[in-house]
């Protein structure tokens, strides 16, 4: 395990160089470790890196790259948002060295997630409404992760969500298939499945319609972001989902 010793205090870093403990990080320790990679941090460094923290912060899960430029876009400007203007702060890429100075984990879109760790993540649960390992669908076999996820969201189908949410006890509304809609829009776009923070954060900014958190869970009993994605035929979505 490598060391960093900034103002006299030691701070572990993980044999490939990251902070060991994201809650040690301070502007001292990410001065430090941008003058590793000969970087001299201003401002201007300082308002990326304190967007990325803050989303860590709320989200417990490193932005992925549209997002993180969209929250720029929303918080400082258009043209800080810019990868022109991203790669003059971090020539080596605002994702992989800003993340790193902000003392923060790699961003991972849900597509790099090996298939073997979602099914070996969770143990098949007791007396669940949802299917596990496969169903038969319209005379076809499907396979689904461990947790109920459909393994190729290209298969999904408005009637395979009917059939799913029907396991589940839901019957779809004009409601539900707005959510639906949306989450899967928000995949496709930026390759994540929202949990329900983050969702909850878009949906109504972009739908420009009423989806509080309570409604969400009124339609989604089983959590917005762990059922919806379930009957969306998405991924589970990752970092902090649902109670």
């Amino acid at each position: 395990m490598q060391k960093l010793v900034v103002k006299g205090i030691c701070f572990s870093l993980t044999d490939s160089g990251e902070l060991q403990n994201i809650a040690d990080w301070n502007p001292d320790v990410a001065r430090a470790l941008a003058a590793q990679d000969g970087l001299i941090l201003h401002d201007a460094h300082f308002e990326i890196l304190n967007i990325m923290r803050d989303y860590y912060d709320q989200f417990n899960i490193a932005p992925i790259r549209k997002l993180l430029k969209k929250d720029i876009a929303e918080m400082l400007s258009e043209l800080k948002a810019h990868d022109d203007y991203l790669m003059q702060l971090f020539p080596r890429d605002v994702l992989h060295q800003g993340l790193h100075i902000a003392g923060l984990p790699r961003a991972v879109l849900d597509a790099e997630i090996e298939p073997v760790t979602r099914i070996q993540v969770a143990s098949r649960p007791k007396d669940v409404n949802y299917f596990v390992s496969e169903f038969v669908f319209s005379g076809k076999t499907y396979r689904v992760y461990a947790k109920g996820n459909l393994v190729d969201p290209s298969e999904w189908s408005d009637d395979m969500a009917e059939f799913l949410a029907d396991k589940e006890g839901v019957t779809l509304t004009a409601d539900h298939w707005i959510v639906l809609r949306y989450l899967r829009s928000f995949y496709f776009k930026y390759g994540i499945t929202p949990m329900v923070k983050l969702l909850v954060k878009h949906i109504e900014r972009e739908i420009n319609q009423d989806y509080s958190e309570d409604k969400l869970y009124i339609l989604f009993p089983e959590g917005p972001a762990r059922q919806g994605a379930r009957i969306a035929g998405l991924p589970e979505p990752q970092g902090c989902i649902d109670p």
